[in-house]
């Protein structure tokens, strides 16, 4: 059950998608004065060592984040340039040793008056996440719960305001995680029809993959919500074997955001974006993005 660590991804390419339409989001939604309740259901460490052992033993930030601070990096668009400028934020001077995850990176665009609750079960991560969110001193702006966020948030909604952003991303290790968030999805829409929900999922050779997006449209649609559909492509999931035998597979292909409700300013912001975030992490031809939206 607690296998999954994060610390072996971060700012990967699937960082990037995510933490990309988290910012540009929450840039919208903290322009309006009234206080802004945020859920992160699966929190993780909040703070990643790229130069640590985790990063390293697999280098998944080389085709994420490293990509983008690379030499020769044209002019970035302004999603994208707001997302670098955020890691740049976490690290001095030129080299980028510490990726921040969503905690961080949420916190550090809250207003005094907005409140952030994280969730997490993994015992490691749980420990780490206390320790890095101590040395924020938000005092009781930031709270650390112990708890499956999948249930935890349901005493949040509605929030005290009644302005409330969640983001869901489980690892789906488990493929319950998809029944989860569309169990999750549609009890949150009940308790709080009203709030941004942000899904990050991977995309990959699994039918429950491919079906998520899908169920998910149609629960916003049924519910007369507006949605917002972005994926980024960056190889083929294909897996291939070489004359020795040797069976090479290509790991996490792709990955998707899906929000009910988004800021209204999100799709044109993505569709600047996604383009060049597309060109700057394709690891082979097969590279590619859609977005849609509805409602």
């Amino acid at each position: 059950m607690f296998s999954y660590r994060h610390a072996f991804h971060a700012g990967n390419h699937a960082d990037v998608l995510k933490h990309t339409v988290l910012i540009a989001a929450l840039q919208h939604l903290v322009e309006k004065d009234a206080a802004l309740t945020v859920l992160d259901t699966h929190a993780g460490a909040g703070l990643y060592r790229l130069d640590g052992d985790y990063a390293n033993t697999s280098a998944e930030s080389a085709d994420g984040i490293a990509r983008l601070i690379a030499p020769g990096v044209p002019a970035l668009q302004p999603a994208l340039q707001a997302y670098l400028d955020m890691v740049r934020a976490f690290n001095q001077g030129a080299a980028t040793r510490v990726y921040p995850g969503s905690p961080f990176i949420i916190q550090r665009l809250l207003r005094e008056r907005d409140k952030l609750k994280l969730f997490e079960l993994h015992p490691t991560d749980l420990r780490a996440l206390a320790g890095n969110v101590a040395q924020l001193e938000a005092g009781r702006q930031v709270a650390v719960l112990h708890e499956d966020g999948f249930e935890g948030i349901k005493k949040f909604l509605p929030p005290p305001a009644r302005r409330a952003l969640v983001l869901c991303d489980p690892s789906y290790e488990m493929k319950n995680d998809y029944g989860k968030v569309l169990d999750m999805a549609a009890d949150s829409l009940k308790r709080f029809a009203t709030g941004t929900y942000a899904f990050w999922y991977p995309i990959i050779p699994r039918p429950e993959a491919h079906d998520l997006p899908r169920r998910l449209k149609t629960l916003a649609t049924k519910a007369g919500k507006s949605w917002l559909h972005a994926t980024l492509t960056v190889k083929s999931s294909k897996i291939t074997e070489n004359a020795a035998g040797d069976v090479k597979r290509p790991g996490l292909p792709a990955s998707g955001m899906f929000l009910i409700n988004p800021p209204f300013t999100l799709k044109a912001a993505l569709k600047e974006a996604l383009p060049q975030m597309t060109e700057l992490l394709a690891q082979d031809k097969n590279a590619t993005h859609t977005l849609e939206s509805g409602g």
